[in-house]
């Protein structure tokens, strides 16, 4: 099985997008995560939804787990309100890892070894520098299980 065979059309965010929409479409799509493509198209870096949440949740609650159980539940409920204005450019690491690209006609192995190198949900499939979409977590165990 090659990964033309696995992909599917995935939606895209550009650097400048809200986090806050990015957020929406991971929940309303139930998404592992989204591509992140520059203005031709083509992409940038994978944004896993915990990272929305690194994002999100406030850094004391990261640090110390019981600092978030203190938070009443009205404020605890809100805390996505606190992304405001922020990007995707912002959600994503500073140091970036290997971004989990690779053309259609990757293996099955190939897509799964990239998947765990990168730490990534999804891998997106460019061919001659076009976006074709992208191979899930999904589908690609779920391809490996019928095997």
């Amino acid at each position: 099985m090659r990964a033309r065979d696995l992909l599917v059309e995935f939606p895209t965010v550009a650097l400048d997008t809200p986090v806050i929409e990015a957020a929406r479409l991971l929940a309303e799509q139930g998404l592992p995560g989204l591509m992140v493509v520059d203005g031709a198209g083509s992409p940038q870096a994978i944004l896993p939804g915990p990272q929305v949440l690194w994002l999100a949740v406030p850094g004391y609650c990261q640090d110390d787990p019981a600092l978030a159980r203190v938070v009443d539940e009205r404020h605890a409920d809100t805390f996505l309100t606190s992304l405001g204005d922020r990007t995707v450019r912002e959600a994503l690491p500073a140091k970036p890892r290997e971004l989990p690209v690779s053309d259609p006609d990757a293996t099955l192995l190939e897509l799964a070894a990239l998947m765990a190198r990168t730490r990534s949900p999804l891998v997106a499939i460019v061919d001659d520098d076009r976006l074709l979409g992208a191979v899930t977590l999904q589908t690609l165990l779920a391809k490996a299980l019928d095997t």
